[in-house]
């Protein structure tokens, strides 16, 4: 069974933790030379740098067009270097009737093999038809463009006293076949995007003009996202192009996307946003968290335990647990990822892949052979170390890593956590002039679990009280 397109990129956009979309756009004062080859290479090296950070890649149909046969050939090829599961938007703006129409769907989807296509919707429903008869392609209608005289036609008063545009969007819920409608509106107007939203608030809108055009970001998202905290494409793509550092660059754009998301995304009634709730119900379905009678090591029996080394055997949790730390460590300067043994060492791997830090971590037993080196991984002396650890009971485990660091010459300040469960009392690594951040508490993960039905009320008094007696 087809798998409808807009289906395919909320997955994508979950499993990536990103609502960027990267634009392929071979402007030729960019390149080398203006050769089909040229933009093709230009082409890779963008996708290469940021596939794990983009929700999807909109490669821009007439600069390729513009290089004659050879540079058709080169999209087809661009787009098939664009690695499976990121899903490919054509900005070709196609729009025409009947056996055209379909000639078009067949060049854009059969031939060259993009999951959905830029269209105008001027024409009607019937030449937008043939773009969707086999139920996985998407389309993206124009609806409030970004260019200055978009308001000449589009903001036109029409019937009951709408602009041309919420009318467009009204009509684009009601053409949606399942998930394969979208709809292309300016992040410049932020006014006009609100209205969009509310006439087609299940839609996703590709939002262009955040950067060059000077959209904000953060009205545009506020006016734009979903209450799911999805629904939104931001593509970018001079501003990553030209870019010293294109990685970075997508990172950075990824990060102050989801950050303020964040701020903006419907929130459950546990309190926590879609996405930390979203990780919590995580820990809970693959066993991180159990509830029961567990005797620990003391012999105690608790009501609770916690193993987060199991988030190794989850890779896409492991990535969304390792997305979690970024908006808890933004903003502390720190040179390295140093990771605990054992539990924190995937997590560490996971956070440094997606923010392009190094990690380290400090053998618990030095080898007597070899380097005998104690602290695995490359730095400096000097240099400023971030403790990672997956949870915190009393500190002491981390007061003994960071004794192990500075001995081999780092410097620490802070640790990020991705559970608190100490109790209330003295702390100390604040006494020791440390400073510790964490993603969740314990209790933040109690009362999202019994707000939502998944933990009984009474399990969680159980909790609560075998913690306030003490371990």
């Amino acid at each position: 069974m087809a798998v409808p397109f807009f289906v395919r990129l909320h997955e994508r956009a979950r499993e990536a933790n990103s609502l960027l979309c990267v634009g392929l756009d071979p402007h030729p004062e960019l390149l080398p030379e203006n050769s089909a080859q040229a933009a093709y290479s230009f082409c890779c090296q963008i996708i290469e740098a940021t596939a794990d950070l983009a929700c999807s890649f909109k490669p821009n149909s007439a600069f390729f067009e513009a290089l004659g046969p050879d540079g058709m050939e080169a999209l087809g090829k661009v787009i098939q270097a664009i690695p499976e599961g990121i899903p490919v938007v054509l900005d070709a703006k196609r729009g025409d009737i009947a056996s055209t129409a379909r000639a078009y769907a067949t060049a854009v989807f059969d031939v060259l093999k993009a999951g959905a296509v830029t269209v105008s919707p001027y024409l009607g429903w019937d030449s937008l038809e043939p773009m969707l008869e086999d139920g996985q392609h998407g389309i993206l209608m124009l609806c409030k463009t970004s260019n200055p005289s978009a308001d000449e036609i589009q903001a036109q008063r029409v019937e009951g006293g709408e602009p041309l545009y919420v009318q467009l969007a009204r009509r684009a819920a009601i053409w949606n076949l399942p998930d394969q409608v979208g709809l292309v509106v300016g992040a410049t107007d932020p006014q006009a995007m609100a209205a969009v939203r509310a006439a087609a608030p299940d839609l996703w809108i590709l939002a262009p003009g955040v950067g060059a055009q000077g959209g904000d970001l953060e009205m545009a998202i506020k006016a734009g996202l979903r209450s799911d905290g999805y629904g939104l494409l931001i593509p970018v793509s001079r501003g990553i192009a030209k870019a010293h550092n294109q990685r970075n660059e997508a990172l950075r754009l990824r990060d102050e996307i989801n950050e303020v998301r964040s701020r903006w995304v419907g929130e459950p009634v546990s309190g926590l946003s879609t996405y930390l709730a979203d990780v919590a119900d995580g820990l809970l379905e693959v066993g991180c968290v159990k509830f029961g009678s567990f005797t620990m090591k003391s012999g105690i029996v608790s009501p609770i335990y916690i193993d987060l080394r199991l988030l190794a055997s989850h890779p896409t949790l492991l990535a969304k647990a390792a997305g979690a730390y970024s908006p808890v460590i933004k903003g502390l300067k720190f040179d390295c990822l140093a990771a605990i043994p054992y539990a924190a060492m995937p997590i560490g791997t996971a956070i440094s892949l997606q923010i392009g830090k190094p990690m380290i971590y400090h053998r618990r037993e030095v080898k007597e052979y070899g380097t005998q080196a104690p602290i695995e991984g490359a730095f400096k002396q000097g240099e400023l170390a971030l403790v990672i650890d997956d949870l915190i009971t009393t500190g002491g485990s981390k007061l003994e890593a960071i004794q192990r660091l500075r001995a081999a010459g780092l410097k620490v300040k802070d640790i990020a956590v991705l559970i608190d469960r100490r109790m209330p009392g003295p702390d100390p690594l604040e006494e020791a002039g440390y400073q510790l951040h964490s993603v969740f508490t314990l209790e933040d993960l109690l009362q999202h679990w019994e707000s939502t039905g998944k933990i009984s009320k009474e399990r969680c008094e159980e909790v609560r009280k075998f913690l306030l007696q003490g371990e």
